[in-house]
């Protein structure tokens, strides 16, 4: 292990403290946290033991959540740290945020709703770049005023998450394999959109005004340079570390 991984390891007992004192302090003092969605394994210390388990509390104690493996695929709140990159918060059935969006008034909440003991929440996704997102919640048994609560403290919580989430990935050694890519060139970067937009090689070759060899060697050049081994791979990380926006070339 490297002297930075050990020193992120060194920083996560102070960090999980800070999280779980922000939670007690403005009533949600039940946390949970997972710093990959896409990882069906617990977010763990150096030894491997889920901080569900060593640090953190949740609403129902007899509720082992880390250990559902499908629970990040069907849990609301999982669902709606993925399409948004900012704190929300949850009370009586919805979703809210400093901003209208409808993104989250589309998420069915009936299932937090419906679950005993539940009362309202604060959730911080972390979205980090190479696509890996992770959140943070803060949850109370009943309602605290969580409305008033998140004007007042979703900021700082964030960047709590934010610290948490991303030392616990570095310490990780995650994402896998990541290296610094070189610049990607005009050229690189326009054959990429076009192929994320769902063209082909000849297509990005009619549209770029270019051959269907030199489309090809463009896309490989930025696979390697991105240190990706596909295609769809290389869209991905050319999408995460925001080579390749929401529009097309």
């Amino acid at each position: 292990m490297t002297d930075q991984r050990a020193e992120c390891w060194a920083e996560m007992p102070a960090l999980i403290a800070a999280v779980q004192a922000a939670g007690d302090a403005i009533g949600l003092p039940y946390v949970a946290a997972q710093a990959d969605l896409g990882d069906p394994e617990p977010m763990s210390d150096e030894e491997g033991r889920p901080y569900a388990e060593t640090s953190f509390h949740w609403v129902d104690p007899s509720y082992a959540y880390w250990r559902d493996r499908k629970l990040a695929l069907q849990l609301t709140f999982l669902t709606a740290a993925r399409l948004v990159a900012e704190p929300f918060y949850y009370s009586d059935g919805h979703l809210g945020m400093w901003r209208s969006t409808h993104l989250l008034d589309e998420v069915d909440c009936s299932q937090a709703k419906n679950t005993p003991n539940f009362g309202e929440a604060i959730i911080a996704p972390v979205h980090l770049p190479r696509g890996l997102v992770g959140a943070v919640f803060w949850c109370s048994r009943e309602p605290v005023g969580v409305e008033a609560i998140f004007a007042e403290h979703a900021g700082n919580l964030h960047n709590l998450a934010v610290k948490l989430i991303a030392t616990h990935n570095e310490a990780r050694g995650r994402p896998r394999n990541a290296t610094v890519p070189q610049t990607l060139t005009r050229r690189e970067v326009q054959c990429l959109r076009w192929a994320a937009a769902g063209k082909t090689d000849g297509e990005i070759g009619i549209i770029l005004s270019l051959s269907v060899s030199t489309v090809r060697f463009h896309l490989r050049n930025a696979a390697a340079k991105l240190g990706a081994t596909g295609r769809a791979q290389s869209i991905q990380i050319a999408a995460g570390l925001g080579f390749v926006g929401a529009r097309a070339a």
